[in-house]
């Protein structure tokens, strides 16, 4: 009997949520390269807890979205030029690598940041299915909001 049990909870097949979890964590397609939640992934982009407390079509719009509020493009007095999040701490990434590469960047170093008109939020051009975003959305109200409120595709525009 105890080898059914077993054998019944291995062959279950993952719930939405997991399979939303995987698609962020995916470093080909996923978030986790510049996001975090529940201690997965990098903390590079900003808190996705806010944003899971949104309606599904909500998250599905802040995944869709192309240019953010909060990336500059900064330039070094050495006249390298990336994308970035502001810097902290004397750190930033430079969001034009996969994943976001780090970089020393003191105030001192720091010639001019300029709003982005470069860079785009990576999401805007994956070809999510329906279901993948729905499966997203699930995962990141789960992970930041403990919500275990299944998500439809139909209730994604």
């Amino acid at each position: 009997m105890f080898w059914l049990v077993l054998l019944l909870a291995q062959s279950a097949a993952p719930t939405q949520i997991e399979r939303g979890e995987a698609i962020f964590l995916d470093p080909a397609r996923g978030c986790s390269g510049c996001h975090a939640l529940k201690g997965k992934g990098t903390a590079v982009g900003p808190d996705l807890k806010d944003v899971a407390r949104l309606t599904p079509p909500g998250i599905a719009m802040a995944i869709r979205s192309t240019v953010t509020q909060y990336v500059q493009v900064i330039k070094l007095k050495s006249g390298r030029t990336f994308p970035a999040m502001p810097p902290k701490a004397g750190q930033t990434y430079d969001l034009s690598k996969t994943p976001p590469e780090a970089v020393a960047a003191a105030e001192a170093d720091i010639a001019s940041t300029n709003q982005n008109n470069i860079w785009k939020h990576p999401p805007s051009k994956m070809k999510f299915t329906s279901e993948e975003l729905a499966e997203l959305v699930a995962y990141i109200r789960f992970a930041g909001a403990n919500s275990r409120q299944p998500v439809s595709p139909s209730d994604i525009p």
